[in-house]
């Protein structure tokens, strides 16, 4: 999926956690990052682009190990161990992305080493992907118009 794909839906899940954390901007921004960062591993994504992503792909190949909850659990347990209120938005936003990425053609491999590969109906930047973008975008002003009114 598109990078302002996975945004709407984390957008979504922020608003609907939001109240429940004591420090909201900390949580935002971390999971808004996390959002973005399981494609790393792809030279053509927002933080692919940047050098030290570059080292990183030498290693690993788009959706691969990186884009598995094997990861992410591992990942999210160091986090929690050395700054515990990054946890729950890293792990929010970084979960969004991959279950998000599960639902596209291409799919993900959601327990690394396992070779099962989860895949949906969505080709990423189709018209299935901009109705799922605009789905997300409208409920999220929903939920935001109940929030505030």
């Amino acid at each position: 999926m598109l990078l302002r794909t996975h945004f709407a839906i984390s957008v979504f899940a922020i608003l609907i956690f939001i109240s429940s954390v004591e420090s909201k901007l900390v949580f935002v921004l971390i999971t808004l990052f996390a959002t973005l960062l399981p494609d790393i591993d792809s030279r053509f994504s927002t933080i692919g682009r940047r050098k030290v992503a570059r080292i990183l792909q030498f290693f690993t190949r788009h959706r691969g190990v990186i884009h598995s909850y094997t990861f992410l659990l591992v990942l999210t347990f160091i986090l929690i161990l050395i700054w515990p209120v990054l946890g729950f938005g890293f792990f929010l936003g970084y979960s969004l992305h991959l279950f998000a990425d599960s639902f596209t053609i291409e799919g993900i491999k959601p327990f690394h080493p396992s070779k099962y590969k989860s895949k949906g109906f969505i080709k990423t930047g189709g018209k299935s992907e901009m109705v799922f973008f605009l789905v997300f975008v409208f409920l999220s002003a929903i939920l935001l118009l109940l929030k505030v009114l």
